[in-house]
C-alpha cells in the first residue's frame, strides 16, 4: 500500500461544518500541521444551525494555534458545478474528503429531492471534478475518500457486515444514494485511475453530534419532560461508533490510497476499496438508553429521581430502519492496523458534559 505524507498537503472536506467534517479538521491541524484544509459547506438549517457555527468556531480557533497551516471556508453547494470546478481551480487539492450529504432515514422518505441534490449529483460533480484535476498532465488528486454509510447493508441477514457482503437490497432512498456513491466511484477509479475509498460508518455519536440521532434526540426530550420512542419495541441493536474512532479512522486511511496498477489487457484495475468503519459491539438500544440515563444523571443534566420509566414510549418499527447494524471490521485492522474501542460509557460521558456546556 502507498503512503501519502499528509504535511504541506491541500485537503479539500466538503462538509466541514458537519459532525465528522469538523473532527476531521480539527485533528488534521492538530496532527498533520503544516497543512493545507479547504473547507465547503452550505450550513443548512435540516438541524439546529448554532451547531454548525460551534463547529466552524472550533476550527477558527484551532488555526489560529497552527499558524504554519491554512484553512479556507467557502460556503456553498455540492451540487453546484460550478462551485466546485472553481475550488479544484484555485487551490488544486490533492486529497478530497467528500463527507458533504443529506443524511437520515427518516427524511428521505419526506423530502427525497434533497438526497438527489447533495448525495447523487454532489458526489457527481466531486468525481468530475477529480477527473479533471488529471488534465494537461497534472499530477492531480491523489486519494478520493468518501461517506458512504452502513445503511447499504439493508435487511442482510449475515452478521457482522463485512465490506464482502453483497448489498443490492436498501431499504430507504439515503441508503440507495449511498451505494450509488460506491458504484459511481468503482466506475470513475477504472476509467480514470481515481484511487478512491469508500467509508461505511456506523451510527457515528459523539459531542457535538447531529441532533437527528436517537442519544441527542432522546436527551433533547428528557430534558422538556417529553416521551422517548424507542422503536422495534427496543429490540433494534446498533453499532455505536464514537467520533474520535470514525475520525482516527479517516486520517489513516486518507494516507493509504489504493496503488494504480494495470491488468493483463493494460488497461487499469480500478483503484477502488472500501472499508467499515464501526465499533464492532452492538448495543442493544435499551441498554444504550439506560447508560445515556445514568450520564444525563452524572452531569447533572436530570435530577437522580428522575422517572426515566414514564418517559419511555415503545412503539413498532418505522419504516426504512433496520433492526440491527454490526461492522464486521477486519479490513481496517487488517490493513491500517486500526479498531475503534471507546466504550458507550465513555462515549456517552463526553456528550452529557458537551450538551450540559451547550445548552443547560
Amino acid at each position: 500500500m502507498q503512503h501519502i505524507n499528509l504535511k504541506n498537503k491541500t485537503i479539500f472536506i466538503t462538509g466541514v461544518a458537519g459532525f465528522i467534517g469538523s473532527n476531521l479538521a480539527l485533528e488534521l491541524l492538530k496532527t498533520q500541521s503544516p497543512i493545507n484544509i479547504v473547507g465547503l459547506d452550505n450550513i443548512n438549517d435540516y438541524y439546529d444551525v448554532r451547531i454548525k457555527e460551534w463547529r466552524l468556531t472550533q476550527i477558527e480557533k484551532c488555526i489560529s494555534e497552527f499558524p504554519e497551516s491554512k484553512y479556507t471556508f467557502i460556503r456553498g453547494e455540492l451540487s453546484d458545478k460550478t462551485t466546485i470546478e472553481n475550488i479544484f481551480k484555485n487551490f488544486r487539492p490533492n486529497i478530497v474528503v467528500n463527507l458533504a450529504a443529506q443524511a437520515g432515514v427518516r427524511y428521505s422518505i419526506s423530502n427525497p429531492d434533497a438526497y438527489i441534490q447533495a448525495n447523487i449529483i454532489g458526489f457527481y460533480n466531486i468525481l468530475e471534478a477529480c477527473r479533471h484535476s488529471y488534465d494537461d498532465g497534472a499530477i492531480g488528486v491523489e486519494h478520493l475518500v468518501y461517506a458512504s454509510s452502513s445503511s447499504v447493508y439493508g435487511t442482510n441477514k449475515k452478521i457482522p457486515y463485512s465490506v464482502e457482503d453483497k448489498v443490492d437490497n436498501p431499504v430507504s432512498l439515503y441508503a440507495a444514494t449511498k451505494k450509488s456513491n460506491e458504484l459511481m466511484a468503482h466506475a470513475y477509479s477504472k476509467l480514470y485511475n481515481i484511487p478512491s475509498t469508500g467509508l461505511r460508518f456506523f451510527t457515528v455519536y459523539g459531542p457535538a453530534g447531529r441532533p437527528d440521532m436517537a442519544y441527542f434526540g432522546f436527551t433533547n426530550k428528557l430534558v422538556k419532560g417529553e416521551k422517548i420512542q424507542i422503536y422495534n419495541y427496543g429490540n433494534c441493536k446498533r453499532d455505536f461508533t464514537y467520533i474520535d474512532d470514525i475520525v482516527e479512522g479517516i486520517k489513516l486511511v486518507l494516507q493509504g490510497p489504493p496503488e494504480k496498477k494495470r491488468g493483463e489487457d493494460g488497461l487499469p484495475i480500478p483503484p477502488y476499496a472500501i472499508y467499515n468503519i464501526g465499533n464492532n459491539h452492538p448495543e442493544n438500544l435499551l441498554d444504550f438508553v439506560n447508560i445515556l440515563q445514568q450520564e444525563l444523571v452524572r452531569a447533572n443534566i436530570l435530577p437522580e429521581d428522575y422517572d426515566f420509566e414514564a418517559h419511555k414510549e415503545l412503539l413498532p418499527m418505522q419504516p426504512g430502519d433496520v433492526p440491527i447494524t454490526y461492522a464486521d471490521v477486519s479490513a481496517l485492522e487488517k490493513d491500517f492496523g486500526f479498531k475503534p474501542s471507546t466504550s458507550l460509557k465513555n462515549g456517552l460521558r463526553a456528550f452529557a458534559e458537551w450538551y450540559k456546556n451547550f445548552y443547560v
